[in-house]
């Protein structure tokens, strides 16, 4: 098989099956009928699971990989990648935000440049002001504290090979961040810049990016344990050499040491930090105690081939 299309689904219904008619367009016109969709189901609240079921009666060709819950948007693009059978496989987002008319755009591509993998960029970040300002403040603050470098405004969309897809898949830790798992893991790498549809409000929440930056900070960098031991020292020093000007001001001038209120000031502003310190060894100590239960990142609770359900193997 030429080509695998993977996409997941999630309150995807509106757009299902003109996203399925367009991929499928585009994938005719480059290798004919030798490709397949995948689909992955995770976990929508609609009928997008249904429709897609439907689409796989009418069509051999689409597979539809149900997941037992919503386990997001990464693990499920990485269960849709581990079913993937084609030489080539092209990962896009069913919303429609992303065209799988760029198919053709990335092919092209890759056959210039002999890359195994061509990513798509943004030409612009969609939403308002303060989404695309946090993006960049997002990218800065991951790529300086991260030991991986992300490119900015990073899309989902990618046409790969699939001895890359198949490194990519060797990671099996728990806690990740796809863009940030798709450049350590190497190869030949070429962006296309693209411009996306604005066709739909964002489903990320605040406290979702939040949560999202973090993750991607602490899954591949030590570096804000190494900062938090460089400021406990820094502060240390700063603390002793206080003390000791203290001790010598009271030898000489005997000038008693005064200052409740900048004392107390003093224990909250410390407190605090330790506090923030021990939250972030924390973090890591939590993912530490989710990696090493090795449980899987996503489950299958069926999967679908020409409309039937095909039986699940489990361990």
């Amino acid at each position: 098989m030429k080509l695998s299309i993977v996409a997941t689904l999630y309150k995807s219904e509106p757009y299902i099956d003109e996203f399925y008619r367009r991929a499928s367009d585009a994938a005719s016109k480059l290798f004919g009928q030798d490709y397949e969709v995948i689909l992955v189901n995770d976990g929508s609240p609609d009928n997008s699971l249904d429709k897609a079921v439907k689409l796989s009666k009418l069509d051999e060709k689409v597979k539809v990989v149900n997941l037992s819950r919503n386990f997001g948007h990464h693990k499920a693009m990485m269960t849709g990648l581990m079913h993937a059978k084609g030489g080539l496989v092209f990962l896009i987002d069913s919303d429609l935000e992303e065209q799988p008319e760029w198919l053709a755009l990335f092919y092209e591509k890759m056959n210039v440049t002999q890359a195994d993998v061509v990513y798509g960029v943004q030409e612009t970040r969609k939403g308002s002001w303060f989404e695309r300002e946090s993006g960049k403040i997002f990218y800065k603050v991951v790529n300086f504290l991260g030991n991986v470098k992300i490119p900015e405004n990073f899309i989902t969309t990618r046409l790969m090979s699939i001895d890359y897809v198949k490194s990519l898949l060797n990671y099996t830790e728990r806690e990740f961040q796809f863009s940030a798992l798709c450049v350590l893991t190497g190869f030949e790498q070429e962006h296309l810049v693209v411009k996306k549809i604005n066709s739909s409000p964002t489903s990320y929440t605040t406290k979702q990016k939040i949560s999202y930056l973090v993750n991607a900070v602490t899954s591949f960098s030590n570096y804000p344990l190494i900062l938090i031991f460089y400021f406990g020292l820094i502060v240390s020093s700063l603390s002793v050499t206080y003390i000791l000007f203290l001790i010598v001001n009271w030898l000489i001038y005997d000038t008693a040491i005064q200052g409740w209120t900048s004392l107390i000031a003093s224990v909250w502003l410390f407190g605090g930090l330790i506090l923030a310190a021990l939250g972030v060894i924390g973090i890591y100590l939590g993912k530490v105690f989710i990696e090493v239960k090795r449980r899987p990142y996503t489950i299958i609770k069926a999967i679908y081939e020409n409309g039937k359900k095909q039986k699940v193997e489990h361990l």
